[in-house]
């Protein structure tokens, strides 16, 4: 937090809060400003005394973005001077390895201009979906459709099960007991073995068919031979003893699958837009199918943008790798994309929109410069296509520069701040539901956990804190600034934090990670 400039006076730089909302959050188990630590090594009381500066800055800056203070809101106001930079930082939009975005930068480019709430964001997003013309669904084997979302219904081509069949392994007995024992068996996949009478049994196997005149099935654990090779119904003898455990109910129809159990042909299995999950390959084989008609995956274009970026070794020379570059094309897929491209721009205006103008996807995502600085080439270009922006900055943290716009009637493009978890958040803003729409993939249920401890929020904005999800409860992970991804790794949800923050117990909105659901 050092050198982020005055918090005192109207023109507060805004751009260093979601650092220091990072900081408090992860200040947990670290000990409080003024704790004794005289017994301590000298360095170790180094490190805690700047520690402790650090958390009293940022907690000084939290408390001096509250609202109520009588100051205007810089994000919105587009009035105020655009602060300077911290030195060496970028806006967030642009890649900075520490950089959050300036608002009044974006105010200043775009004068008047007010983000998006949160929530009004995704569902302007999964709107815009709709607008689009759907590609005709195709057909594609069992084992290509993985990951695909239904186009049509799908309806059981037969019976499940198709015969009745034994749910056991055992006897298929006639009538009562005690049976004569015929020596032939009956196996799964036989044709229809010959009928029972009255007094007659069978050995027969799970999923065999079930012979006609069969009125129930004795399972193995519950029959025993006698001395002249008759079949009685008899429970196993207790532990310890050599006395049978004494005479079951063989009850009428007993461990027999009937016909149609499941289901009868032409009845729906599942909706249209369902996601095809291993389960559902399993049920389609079941019922019947070979192939299935499904939506063909949106095609998707990512441009990684940022002249400091390196795409191999350490950072180096003021450099910083590339971190979006290869985390960006398996979460599209995980999303339910084709990306069908990655390409690497740079800070090239003219590149820029030679790559938009050319692409045939049907959804570009680019990947910093949404911002308002000499080098954020993104407005501009979209400006220049002519293209409708819908969503202009997101009341959220991290990620609030992030952007939506119709390029063309087939082809939206979804603009990420350049910082790694700021673009997680404008995936999961954005980009998810206009890919649900495109797929017509059905929406999960939201749900909600309690959160266990605190987060601290945004005095404006909705905040999304990467969270560890256990059996009843949330538990907010450290690092979750916006250039991290220390914290995102290892999450299994991002928390809806509300303007204000969480308290300990609150109930909160999550957002699965892609691979939960994907798996």
């Amino acid at each position: 937090m050092r050198g982020s400039g005055a918090r005192g006076g109207p023109d507060i730089d805004e751009r260093y809060v979601e650092e220091a909302l990072a900081v408090v959050d992860d200040s947990g188990g670290r000990g409080r400003p003024g704790e004794a630590r005289s017994a301590r090594p000298a360095e170790q009381r180094h490190d805690l005394e700047q520690h402790d500066r650090d958390l009293e800055e940022a907690l000084a800056l939290v408390r001096d973005l509250g609202p109520g203070d009588g100051r205007s809101d810089p994000r919105t106001s587009g009035t105020g001077p655009r602060t300077p930079r911290h030195p060496g930082a970028r806006d967030e939009g642009q890649d900075g390895p520490g950089a959050a975005a300036s608002s009044a930068a974006s105010s200043e480019h775009h004068p008047g201009h007010q983000a998006t709430p949160w929530p009004e964001a995704r569902a302007v997003a999964a709107r815009a979906a709709r607008s689009v013309p759907r590609r005709d669904p195709v057909d594609v084997p069992l084992d290509a459709a993985l990951g695909l979302v239904l186009a049509d219904p799908l309806t059981a081509l037969t019976d499940l099960p198709s015969f009745n069949t034994s749910a056991m392994d055992g006897w298929a007995v006639a009538g009562p007991g005690p049976w004569e024992v015929r020596e032939e068996g009956v196996l799964a996949g036989h044709t229809e073995p010959a009928p029972l009478e009255d007094g007659e049994a069978v050995r027969i196997a799970t999923g065999a068919r079930i012979p006609p005149g069969t009125t129930a099935v004795l399972r193995s654990e519950h029959g025993r031979m006698d001395d002249k090779g008759r079949l009685h119904a008899a429970l196993p003898p207790a532990p310890g003893s050599a006395r049978t455990g004494g005479t079951p109910t063989v009850a009428h129809g007993q461990d027999i699958r009937p016909r149609g159990q499941e289901c009868h042909a032409g009845d729906q299995l599942l909706p249209p837009g369902a996601l095809i999950t291993p389960a559902v390959l399993g049920l389609a084989a079941a019922a019947g199918y070979d192939t299935l008609s499904v939506r063909p995956r949106p095609r998707v274009e990512v441009l990684v943008l940022g002249d400091e970026l390196l795409t191999e070794g350490p950072p180096r020379d003021g450099l910083i790798r590339d971190a979006l570059g290869p985390m960006l094309p398996p979460w599209l897929r995980a999303l339910g994309a084709d990306v069908v491209a990655v390409r690497r721009l740079g800070d090239d205006a003219e590149a820029l929109h030679r790559a938009v103008t050319s692409s045939t996807a049907e959804m570009i995502v680019t990947t910093g410069g949404t911002a308002g600085g000499p080098v954020d080439h993104v407005h501009p270009t979209l400006h220049r296509i002519g293209a409708e922006l819908l969503v202009d900055g997101v009341k959220v943290r991290p990620g609030h520069p992030m952007l939506l716009a119709r390029a063309r009637d087939d082809q939206h493009l979804v603009g990420l701040p350049g910082n790694p978890l700021a673009a997680v958040s404008g995936l999961l803003t954005l980009a998810e539901p206009l890919l649900r729409g495109l797929t017509g993939r059905v929406a999960s249920e939201p749900y909600t956990l309690p959160l266990r401890g605190s987060s601290h929020g945004h005095p404006y904005d909705t905040r999304l804190v990467p969270v560890a999800v256990h059996a009843d409860h949330a538990v907010a992970l450290h690092y979750s600034g916006p250039a991290m991804l220390r914290g995102i790794a290892a999450a299994d949800a991002l928390a809806v934090v509300p303007p204000g923050g969480a308290q300990p117990g609150q109930e909160l909105e999550l957002l699965d990670l892609p691979w939960v659901w994907a798996q």
